[in-house]
This record gives C-alpha cells, sequence and structure tokens, in this order.
C-alpha cells in the first residue's frame, strides 16, 4: 500500500498468515483469518466466524480497539464501484441496531468484487 493512498483512507489487501499470527491472542479456538485488509495502521479483518475491525489509536498504536461483530449482526451491504474519475471503490456494512453504516473506501489496485464476495459467503449461510 503507498503512503498517499493509507492518506486518503484507501483499504490494501495484506497477508492473512501475518494477521492470524498477530491475533492469536484476540482469535477463539479454532478461528482462522481468511481476508484481512489495512488502512493505515488499521485493519479489518474477516476470519470464518467474524468481521474484526481493528484501531489503533494514539501516537504510538499501542492501544487497540479490537470491534468484533458476528456475521449474523450484518443486515445489509453494499459496494460501490469505482468509476472513470472517482477510481476508489467504497464498502458499507449495516449491523442490526445501528442506522449508519461502516463504510471502508477500496483504491483500483483491489478488487471490491472479491470483498464483496467474501463478505456475502459468511453473511449469506
Amino acid at each position: 500500500m503507498g503512503l498517499f493512498d493509507g492518506m486518503l483512507g484507501n483499504a490494501s489487501k495484506i497477508d492473512a498468515a501475518k494477521i492470524q499470527q498477530e491475533f492469536s491472542r484476540v482469535l477463539a479456538e479454532g478461528e482462522q483469518v481468511e481476508h484481512a485488509y489495512q488502512l493505515i495502521r488499521d485493519y479489518f479483518v474477516f476470519t470464518n466466524k467474524r468481521l474484526v475491525l481493528v484501531d489503533k489509536q494514539g501516537i504510538t498504536g499501542s492501544k487497540v480497539e479490537y470491534h468484533s461483530i458476528p456475521y449474523k449482526s450484518i443486515t445489509h451491504f453494499s459496494v460501490e464501484t469505482g468509476g472513470h474519475f472517482d477510481l476508489d471503490a467504497e464498502l458499507k456494512i449495516w449491523i442490526s441496531g445501528t442506522a449508519v453504516p461502516i463504510q471502508k473506501q477500496f483504491n483500483k489496485k483491489l478488487s471490491i468484487y472479491e470483498v464483496q464476495s467474501v463478505l456475502a459467503s459468511y453473511v449469506l449461510r
């Protein structure tokens, strides 16, 4: 991921095996990281059981919030593909009990269709 993309808030795919190791204390028994994306210091991680939003806080990033969302709590989601002038794609996820969706942007290097397919495979079980 380029620094410029990170500054704009665009997500890029990162190695799931690396995150699996880093998340070993956070994951439940038998839980596996299957896909992970990074926004500057923050992550959002798709496991076989839940979506985990990771917010690294402070100057050093030593304080970390792990926001776990069971797939059954996701009521609906949408993707918006990039166009000719607006190259960024956007993912929106609505959680039961909240009116405002979680929003993440993806640069053109990452297929929004891949992310949508991963999310759909868990939510639509």
